[in-house]
């Protein structure tokens, strides 16, 4: 009985332990809802990020949420990047929502599906200060039905410490 009311309390904090670490690399992440699901070309979904680190190396992901009435099975965006130092870049992605086939890919039950896409790996920042990436649909449906929410994740690369 002895063994039980201590292995309670270890394992516990070894849970504890393993959630804390598995968020240790993740500098942001942010999912923005679409009203109606229906997303405007004109509506650009922003996100401002605080880099510090510029030694550090990281992976950036893109977020989408989509239900099974989205009618296509690819989604192209423009991501347009605005420096600390207010110099712009964009760039365009092109996310692959179904297989050929027509089966939806990405986890989810029923109507919804989540998918997170690898955009950029092992990136390196050259500027503290704060990022601005801005998301637009560039489909050629306005307003683009059936996308639910558009995120970003930036983990840092492990061994990417000072």
């Amino acid at each position: 009985m002895a063994i039980r009311q201590v292995s309670i309390p270890a394992f516990l904090i070894l849970a504890a332990v393993v959630v804390v670490s598995c968020n240790r690399d993740r500098l942001f992440e942010n999912n923005a809802r679409i009203a109606n699901g229906s997303w405007a070309s004109h509506n650009n979904i922003p996100f401002s990020v605080v880099i510090e680190d510029t030694n550090a190396r990281y992976d950036f992901y893109v977020n989408i949420r989509n239900d099974v009435s989205y009618p296509y099975s690819n989604l192209f965006l423009f991501l347009r990047t605005t420096f600390p130092d207010k110099r712009v870049a964009g760039d365009t992605i092109e996310c692959l929502l179904a297989s050929y086939d027509g089966r939806w890919l990405g986890s989810g039950m029923g109507s919804v599906r989540f998918s997170r896409f690898l955009f950029q790996q092992g990136v390196r920042f050259h500027q503290t200060g704060t990022y601005l990436f801005e998301f637009q649909q560039a489909m050629r449906v306005d307003p683009l039905p059936g996308i639910r929410d558009i995120g970003i994740r930036i983990d840092k690369q492990p061994g990417s410490y000072r």
